[in-house]
Order: C-alpha cells, then sequence, then structure tokens
C-alpha cells in the first residue's frame, strides 16, 4: 500500500471554453480496492478520467495518481497508469499479439519480456485463438478484452477503465468482474467508469457519484441511498397470489410498509420497505408464520438506488 497510494483529487476543475465539463471534484481511490465512477451521461466522468491519465491538464486542483502528479510528471504517471478507453484505438493492420507486444516495447519492456507478457495477457482475456487476427476483423467485445490487455502490458499500479464491460458477452462479464477483483485483491487501484450499474454492484468496494460536472458530496450520497426501495418476494409455487395473501398484507403493514403501493410483477410481490431495517423484520415475521420465501431481495442494487436519487431534480442539492 505504501508504494501505491492510489487516487487523491483536490478541487480538481476544467472547462472547455464556457462549458464546465468538471466543476468540483474531490475524491479519493485507495490501493486494494475497486472503485466505482458513477454519473450521468455528460457529468463529466470521462472528462475526469482524460485528467487523471494525463492526457488532459486541469484548470484547477490537484491530482495524485500513486504519489506522482500527472501535470508536473506525466511520464511517471503514465509508466504507472493502465489507461483503458470507452473505444479502442488500436492499429487495424496489427494482430492482437502484436498490438500488445508493440505496446509493452512502447513502454520499455525488451522484445522477449514484451512477446512472452503478450502471451500470457492474450491468455488473461481469453483471446489467444484470436491472437494471430488483425484487430479490425475483432468484435466490438474482444476489441474490449484487447483494450483491457493493452492497460495491463506493463503492470501498472492503477487501472482507469472507462466502459470496460461494454460489448461484452455475458460469460465475458463474469471473467471481467473475476479479474478486477483480483488485480485489487493484489494490491492495484482499480477504478472503473459504468453505466452497467449492476456489474459496478458487482465488483465495486466504494463509489464516487458525479452529477453535472460536480462529485456529491457523503452526505448527500448518504440520504439518496437511505430512502425507500422496492424488495421482491417470491414464494414457493403452491402458495397462492402473495398480492392476495391477507397474512402477508398484514405483516408487511406491520413492517411499515404502505399496502396501497404492493404491486405485481410476473407473479410475485413487490413491496416498497422504507429501510433495510423493516425490510429485514418482515421477512423474520414472514418465515416465523410459516411462509416458504424463495426469494427476497431488493429490486435494484444500491448503486442504482443511489444514481436515480441523485440524478432527480430534487436529488442533488448543491
Amino acid at each position: 500500500m505504501a508504494d501505491n497510494p492510489g487516487i487523491a483529487v483536490r478541487g480538481v476543475r476544467r472547462s472547455f471554453g464556457d462549458v464546465n465539463a468538471v466543476s468540483d471534484a474531490t475524491f479519493e481511490a485507495p490501493a486494494g480496492r475497486v472503485t466505482a465512477l458513477v454519473g450521468p451521461n455528460g457529468s463529466g466522468k470521462t472528462t475526469l478520467l482524460l485528467m487523471l491519465a494525463s492526457l488532459l491538464r486541469p484548470d484547477a486542483g490537484s491530482i495524485a495518481i500513486a504519489g506522482a502528479d500527472p501535470v508536473s510528471s506525466p511520464a511517471v504517471v503514465r509508466s504507472r497508469v493502465g489507461w483503458m478507453p470507452d473505444a479502442l484505438g488500436a492499429w487495424p493492420s496489427l494482430t492482437a499479439r502484436e498490438t500488445l507486444a508493440v505496446t509493452g516495447r512502447l513502454y520499455r519492456l525488451s522484445a522477449q519480456r514484451a512477446a512472452a507478457r503478450a502471451a500470457e495477457l492474450l491468455a488473461v482475456v481469453g483471446l489467444t485463438d484470436l491472437a494471430d487476427r488483425p484487430a479490425r476483423v475483432l468484435s466490438r467485445g474482444q476489441k474490449q478484452r484487447l483494450g483491457l490487455a493493452r492497460a495491463l502490458v506493463h503492470d501498472p499500479a492503477v487501472l482507469l477503465l472507462d466502459e470496460p464491460a461494454s460489448g461484452l458477452d455475458p460469460q465475458a462479464r463474469i471473467e471481467l468482474r473475476s479479474l478486477l477483483r483480483s488485480l485489487a485483491a493484489g494490491g492495484r487501484t482499480v477504478l472503473v467508469s459504468s453505466h452497467v450499474l449492476s456489474e459496478l454492484e458487482e465488483i465495486a468496494d466504494d463509489a464516487v457519484f458525479m452529477v453535472r460536472g460536480t462529485v456529491v458530496s457523503e452526505g448527500d450520497v448518504a440520504r439518496a441511498s437511505a430512502g425507500e426501495r422496492d424488495w421482491r418476494i417470491r414464494l414457493l409455487p403452491g402458495q397462492g397470489d402473495p398480492a392476495g395473501n391477507r397474512e402477508i398484507v398484514v405483516l408487511l403493514a406491520t413492517a411499515g410498509v404502505n399496502t396501497a403501493a404492493l404491486r405485481r410483477d410476473r407473479g410475485d410481490l413487490v413491496a416498497p420497505f422504507p429501510s433495510d431495517e423493516a425490510a429485514a423484520a418482515a421477512l423474520s415475521a414472514m418465515v416465523t408464520a410459516g411462509l416458504r420465501i424463495t426469494e427476497f431481495a431488493p429490486v435494484a442494487g444500491r448503486l442504482e438506488q443511489t444514481f436515480l436519487g441523485l440524478s432527480a431534480p430534487e436529488g442533488h442539492a448543491s
């Protein structure tokens, strides 16, 4: 951890003419953890990532990447950062293997080490069978995997990933989650921007939310995440319609649920619980009453709920 303090951002701003792309960014992404960067389109996420990668100079504020300043020491930062943009700017005539080997040479790996690293990473991202095909024939998902491999060539301390799951099939998404978790467990700092909030929910330890160019305060995030949310209740078949079960309705009302807001969804009952504590109490009461429940879970994850709360006009106070 001492060798890789992660990412520290303080008061960063960046404008393009009269457009404030990033107006106030302050946060930390620690080493050994996966941090999600979440926000609607146009919130400033990509501009922020470009500044972290030393590809765009901030107008104000400070950035430290694994202890280095991307403004005063861009070469040092680039040696420590693995950058994966949303779209891979590949050399179309080079094969996947050549792309990684050339990237390794650009990071001053020896020819032998670059070739070995290319073979190793092709296996890691599942592209060994396509290693000698030109990048131009790869699908969107395959190019994403190649982009991730390219970001890892020089064994960076910090990974900046913009929409890494875009175009991936379900199996590749599962493998990506496992890989990112293992990279963080190895001590790397992993910052991931994605619109696929269900994917981020599976891998992220922490989250940074951006709205209109500003990193949302911890207090606003806590308020947005603490509100009412829907839970799905599924009974073992043969117990009848849960929405018509008087006993369930009474138990939910006792737990503080507004029973007028109960609804059916694909045969399940969806109930709006005011808190996780209320949901836990209702589940305990239903099990004690002998109801055989096969699923009891939030309809949406915490990241999605927070995102929706902050994106609503009344969700952001600043």
